[in-house]
């Protein structure tokens, strides 16, 4: 990836962000460093934080001692969490608060609920588009923005590449939100993105991570960094790297 400039592109896969900060990790001991970074719910908060100054050990500090409690309000509305104290973690844990003093270019899909279409957004206050694109339907409440209801970004935008042009040489972190079985991992293998000029690196066997289940982040984090390591020492074949 060091030869020619790239675009670093992290999918979304609810508490997948874990996985993505051992991308993350791997990339930096390596000295591979993307020209920007494009994010998709889970990828949205690593590679915001990330793209906002936080380096790979901050964040795996920051998710390590990550608890329920954190950002756990339940609320009456359109979604099980309120999303205030989600969003109250993310701010006080940016360095900068806006895209424009980010150290290097980034783009955060979130889903338009009126427009039913991805929207990317790449201005602005970097927590409402962190906050928005983590915005799981039914766990969250939507998010609102100059009156329009945004959601996450992987509702239509996975991979995170509603931002990609054609010709742009990218690395996609494929997360999976299925269960690591071998008929899962299968699927995953087809799911992953195609297109040219696209590498999507795709860590198997990573374990489930979610609200009742952060203890299994770090061991996700730890694996995905492993896996990279290991990957970026391979040659690619058809434009995927599946690595264990």
């Amino acid at each position: 990836m060091s030869e020619a400039p790239f675009t670093l592109a992290l999918s979304s896969g609810f508490f997948g962000f874990f996985a993505h900060v051992g991308v993350l990790r791997a990339l930096e001991e390596a000295g591979v460093a993307p020209r920007r970074v494009t994010g998709s719910s889970a990828g949205a908060l690593a590679g915001g934080l990330w793209a906002a100054g936080l380096s790979s050990d901050v964040l795996m500090r920051e998710l390590c001692a990550l608890s329920r409690q954190d950002f756990w309000d339940p609320a009456w509305g359109p979604g099980f969490l309120r999303g205030r104290l989600f969003r109250e973690r993310v701010q006080d844990v940016l360095p900068v608060q806006e895209f424009a003093a980010c150290r290097l270019p980034l783009a955060i899909s979130v889903f338009d609920v009126a427009a039913r279409r991805t929207h990317v957004v790449q201005g602005g206050p970097l927590v409402t588009a962190i906050h928005a694109s983590c915005s799981v339907p039914v766990l969250f409440h939507p998010v609102w923005v100059e009156g329009r209801a945004w959601v996450d970004g992987g509702v239509l935008d996975r991979p995170a590449l509603a931002s990609v042009t054609p010709d742009e040489r990218v690395l996609c972190h494929h997360l999976s939100s299925r269960l690591p079985n071998a008929r899962a991992r299968s699927a995953l293998k087809r799911d992953a993105p195609r297109r040219p000029s696209l590498v999507a690196l795709v860590c198997e066997s990573l374990p489930r991570v979610d609200p009742f289940h952060l203890d299994a982040g770090p061991r996700a984090l730890e694996l995905a960094w492993r896996a990279t390591t290991r990957a970026l020492a391979r040659p690619v074949a058809d434009g995927l790297l599946c690595v264990s």
